[in-house]
């Protein structure tokens, strides 16, 4: 080793870099959701019943997913309920594939996910399951410690532009796989016609 030099241990770390963009993302992502969710409350509401998970005594609880989500959302960006929001944004991410795939099993293809914009009606899709699959899985990560060294000027830079690309990286794929998914499900049912 070169003197003056550091060397940091990095085994089961996380670059406090990394881990202050993936927040950023994260808490952008519930934020939204929970926007929208507010934005056209009884779209959500119908959305959230016509899932048929919960006995109709219990459809009240419609109103707290956006309210969930934007504590997610707040706990992601303060260092010290990090972890605690990164657990409860990933098991809310369960829940909605958990939901989505028992809506599968049911044939029930036609069912709003309750997930797109105001005014937006997206059925749901396999895709979805696992998309959120992959976004828990990407935020668990965030319950790794951080590596130890200081976050810089550059780092401000990653965190900033590496959070905004996400997000339109996001935006894109959700947009190109809520319009192709439906269109090739009609594609094949036209095929086993």
């Amino acid at each position: 080793m070169l003197p003056g030099r550091v060397v940091y241990d990095v085994g089961l770390m996380i670059d406090p870099a990394v881990g202050a963009l993936l927040a950023g993302a994260f808490a952008l992502l519930f934020a939204s959701a929970a926007l929208h969710k507010l934005l056209d409350a009884g779209r959500f509401a119908a959305a959230f019943h016509a899932y048929d998970l919960v006995p109709p005594e219990l459809a009240w609880l419609a109103r707290l997913v956006p309210v969930l989500e934007l504590a997610i959302a707040a706990a992601l960006l303060t260092a010290g309920s990090r972890n605690g929001g990164a657990a409860a944004g990933a098991a809310l991410l369960l829940a909605y594939a958990s939901a989505i795939g028992v809506n599968l099993g049911r044939g029930r293809r036609d069912l709003d996910c309750g997930c797109g914009g105001p005014g937006e009606s997206r059925p749901i899709g396999l895709w979805m399951v696992w998309r959120n699959l992959l976004l828990a899985v990407l935020l668990t990560a965030l319950l790794l410690p951080p590596a130890p060294r200081p976050l810089t000027g550059a780092d401000a830079l990653t965190i900033g532009a590496g959070t905004a690309v996400a997000a339109l990286l996001y935006m894109s794929l959700d947009a190109l796989l809520g319009r192709a998914a439906p269109r090739a499900a009609r594609l094949r049912e036209r095929g086993n016609a």
